[in-house]
């Protein structure tokens, strides 16, 4: 906690540290065993209740990095290999056809050149993902994955994982798999992939492999209705003149009830102590205490970048020049280049579409989570993210 002289002795500078309080919502920061928790603003701005250390967050895409930790666990188990084909767990993605071209009407295909395997849903290289750049309804395969209830704007699909997967299977891949980085999609289809896998739906796994051995107690697809005053409203950016405007209110949330389909890439609640628990796991090479959650060797390939300089020449990023100092390891970014203060070669993690946000880095033996609750990357919430990355490393004191 501030204050204490473990920020000190972790090289942490306490009036730097200060510099984070005047512009940032929620966080945390960890290191060498100190940590330092800053709350502030509203749970809900309607109802003046006040953010708390245990407020329950729509954690979105920070999802993925779980998602991906758990089908690791069964590669650990030998129960799937990383280039195995999947086509015998997922009989509706076999004998894929490809698009001709990105434009081309779902029919004009040829066949896929090889099957699909769970490395190509770690690293999102399956072929068929969301199109960063085009209008929604540009192609025919937009097109189609509107009409289908693939994805949109709620955090989960209306179907079952059986339903959703045999609608995705009726549509072509957009490219070859293997040949570039396409988002979200791949983490959709490895949820239903676990559960499959182990035999138990993918929340009952996550719950009795991740979350009851690291103590993430209030982490899971939806908000029980004796917690729901912990959790937190979600809000969109209605402009410079109308400000945050409420986009899921948590006393009637999509979030309050079981989802049909229990998203692996966008559908988990979380606390800010539960996803730090997480981060640091994978920051101390898979182990919790004195328990081991995933090996060392595990880890390391998590986050090690995995996406060839060709395959990052032909996938479109969120921004230009995404690329330049980014990578891709098995279900989370990594830092390749240092460009700025806080892009440190080798640190791992991700960011969400309602402004959470996690790295861990291991050359500074550091963790730090944003937990915000605004509906897509708004300029406000883009730079308060920016800003709190920067405003943790300029903190360091050593």
């Amino acid at each position: 906690m501030a204050g204490s002289p473990a920020l000190s002795a972790a090289g942490l500078s306490e009036a730097r540290l200060a510099r984070l309080h005047a512009g940032l919502a929620r966080y945390v920061v960890s290191r060498r065993g100190a940590t330092h928790v800053e709350i502030l603003g509203w749970q809900d701005r309607e109802r003046r209740e006040p953010m708390r250390r245990d407020t329950l967050f729509r954690i979105a895409s920070l999802t993925k990095p779980i998602t991906a930790a758990a089908a690791m666990i069964l590669v650990e188990e030998g129960r799937i290999g990383l280039d195995e084909p999947l086509d015998r767990w997922l009989p509706e993605l076999a004998a894929r056809r490809v698009l001709r071209r990105i434009d081309a009407p779902l029919h004009d295909t040829v066949p896929a050149e090889r099957a699909l395997t769970l490395r190509d849903l770690l690293t999102l290289r399956l072929g068929f993902g969301m199109l960063i750049g085009p209008p929604p309804d540009l192609y025919p395969i937009q097109r189609a994955i509107t009409q289908l209830q693939l994805w949109g704007r709620k955090p989960w699909p209306p179907h079952t994982p059986d339903e959703w997967l045999r609608r995705l299977g009726s549509l072509p891949l957009m490219y070859p798999p293997g040949e570039r980085w396409l988002y979200h999609i791949g983490s959709e289809v490895l949820g239903v992939l676990i559960a499959r896998l182990a035999g138990q739906s993918f929340g009952d796994f996550l719950r009795e492999r991740l979350f009851e051995p690291l103590g993430m107690r209030d982490t899971g697809f939806w908000v029980p209705p004796a917690q729901l005053e912990r959790f937190a409203s979600c809000y969109q950016d209605g402009g410079p003149e109308a400000g945050p405007q409420l986009f899921d209110d948590a006393r009637d949330s999509q979030w309050s009830r079981p989802p049909p389909f229990p998203s692996g890439g966008s559908g988990l609640v979380s606390t800010l102590d539960d996803y730090a628990a997480f981060g640091r796991m994978l920051l101390d090479h898979g182990r919790h205490g004195t328990r081991r959650i995933l090996a060392r060797p595990t880890v390391q390939a998590m986050i090690t970048d995995q996406l060839s300089a060709q395959q990052k020449a032909l996938s479109t990023g969120f921004f230009p020049d995404f690329w330049e100092s980014r990578g891709w390891g098995l279900g989370l970014a990594v830092i390749t280049r240092r460009d700025g203060p806080s892009m440190s070669p080798g640190r791992f993690g991700w960011d969400g579409v309602y402004g959470t946000s996690w790295y861990s880095d291991p050359s500074e033996d550091l963790t730090m989570i944003l937990m915000i609750q605004q509906l897509g990357f708004a300029p406000t919430t883009v730079g308060i993210n920016a800003d709190f990355r920067t405003l943790v490393y300029q903190a360091i004191d050593d």
